[in-house]
């Protein structure tokens, strides 16, 4: 059972990545070579640049999350190779959650050209959502980290 369910979470994972990289590929490009309104050129690059600064600690996120997986089929979920992937995600959407708050200056930009002030909290949603992924990792990360601790002083104890 339990490789079943690791088997679904490695394809969601793998699905989650399959439209990033659709839109990394296609979507943002396009949207470079054919902006709606070519005098917003140049608020629009500093956005785009920074979506396709965030796609690289996206995948390094996901893989790392793919090799959480792997330890867990191989039954090393606790060992400190999990800790330090469960690290290196909360690492990642620290980065994401950054860039994202770096880029708000220019989204608000393009707000008030545009008069769309609903794209300001569309804007901000990716910084919320990697707040909640960094905070909900360091958690995990600190309870797989006592986990191992108290594990390895029953070890030592008997």
């Amino acid at each position: 059972m339990k490789h079943h369910s690791t088997l679904f979470l490695k394809i969601a994972v793998f699905l989650i990545g399959i439209p990033i990289f659709a839109l990394c590929l296609f979507g943002l490009s396009q949207f470079i070579l054919n902006p709606f309104n070519p005098k917003d050129i140049y608020t629009i690059y500093p956005i785009v640049i920074g979506m396709y600064g965030s796609a690289i600690p996206f995948y390094i996120a996901l893989y790392k999350a793919f090799q959480l997986l792997r330890y867990i089929d191989q039954n090393k979920a606790f060992s400190q190779m999990s800790v330090t992937a469960l690290q290196h995600i909360k690492y990642c959407a620290v980065i994401i959650g950054g860039l994202y708050t770096v880029l708000m200056p220019f989204v608000y930009l393009v707000a008030e050209k545009e008069d769309a002030p609903g794209l300001i909290i569309v804007g901000m949603i990716p910084i919320f959502v990697s707040t909640i992924i960094a905070v909900f990792a360091a958690v995990l990360q600190r309870l797989l980290q006592e986990a191992i601790d108290i594990k390895t002083e029953n070890d030592l104890v008997v």
